[in-house]
């Protein structure tokens, strides 16, 4: 990091999170007169250079994010490149991420409210119809999907904002991405079942992904909790999804509907789009008057991390790794 913090405007603060292909770093924009903004800093490792497909990932996801401005879409600044290593500058959500969340009910033997889980993936639903539907400046559509939904690349912030992050697997026609017939890309436990199969991906698969999300959010239970491609096809083709409301019996029966109709196994059964997905959750929320917002969310943070949600962002201690769903204990009721 020493090239970005010395040869550009940039400031590097701390470590905000690592993964497989790279970290992500809080830094300071620096401009004139002293003005200071707050930023995140995306790296590719150098051993990950070597690769030109991985090159290829990390800057199609600063090509295709970098003109998608939603409320709900963690935003791209710059794409960069010093002596050899691209970095990425986004937005900064102080926050934490869908996986944290979760794991912090668990360990409290607790599981999420309802309501503010039905808002945070309607949420999701708007980031996710607003990628699906985007265009490019000639008003050509660009076919994106996402890929990789899964509870890490959902940030929740302090501010009660959701926000969808990480495009760096997905697919649109702008980009070079390998070919799904031959090479899988996503996460396993949240793959869709074309995913798995090698039938490629198209925008209801990113809708099966967000129900598995869904699904672990409101019962703390992973649906397909599998470590080889085969194990998962397997269990997709011969287990059926248990219905939500046996794990948690606080889900409505309207909301398990939903759940499950994200889950078909079937592409055509499933929600065409995430915008229908996201109008039934709202009505689920709002129809009976008023619903969960962003100020509910942001409240309900602040109950659950005290400590870092009321801490000025300076003094906060490096995350380290990424979040991953833990194992958890005998569901409780919800936390209100």
């Amino acid at each position: 990091m020493q090239e970005i913090q010395y040869l550009t405007t940039y400031r590097i603060l701390r470590k905000i999170a690592s993964g497989g292909m790279g970290s992500v770093y809080l830094a300071e924009q620096l401009g004139a007169d002293g003005f200071r903004k707050l930023v995140a800093i995306k790296t590719i490792k150098k051993e990950c250079l070597k690769n030109q497909e991985n090159i290829d990932l990390f800057v199609g996801e600063a090509k295709l994010v970098a003109d998608l401005i939603h409320e709900n879409v963690l935003q791209v600044y710059q794409l960069g490149q010093i002596k050899g290593i691209y970095y990425i500058v986004m937005e900064y959500a102080h926050g934490k991420n869908l996986a944290d969340f979760i794991r912090a009910h668990k360990e409290m033997h607790k599981v999420s409210n309802v309501e503010i889980g039905a808002f945070i993936i309607s949420r999701v639903c708007r980031a996710l119809h607003y990628a699906h539907e985007a265009r490019d400046m000639r008003g050509q559509p660009l076919n994106i999907v996402h890929r990789d939904v899964t509870p890490s690349n959902i940030i929740l912030t302090f501010g009660g904002v959701v926000k969808l992050t990480d495009f760096g697997i997905a697919k649109a026609v702008v980009m070079r991405t390998p070919d799904e017939g031959e090479v899988i890309m996503g996460k396993l436990p949240y793959m869709s079942p074309e995913q798995a199969k090698f039938q490629g991906t198209t925008r209801q698969s990113d809708i099966f992904s967000l129900g598995l999300v869904m699904y672990e959010l409101l019962t703390n239970t992973v649906v397909y909790n599998v470590n080889d491609i085969d194990d998962l096809v397997d269990k997709m083709d011969n287990y059926s999804i248990k219905p939500p409301r046996r794990l948690n019996p606080h889900i409505p029966e309207r909301l398990e509907q939903i759940m499950m109709r994200a889950l078909a196994v079937n592409p055509a059964d499933r929600y065409q789009t995430a915008r229908e997905f996201g109008q039934d959750l709202e009505h689920y929320m709002y129809d009976g008057g008023y619903g969960p917002t962003n100020e509910k969310l942001q409240r309900y943070l602040q109950r659950l991390f005290p400590n870092e949600a009321n801490a000025p962002i300076a003094s906060l201690h490096d995350s380290g790794e990424l979040a991953t769903p833990a194992a958890g204990g005998q569901l409780a009721p919800p936390l209100t």
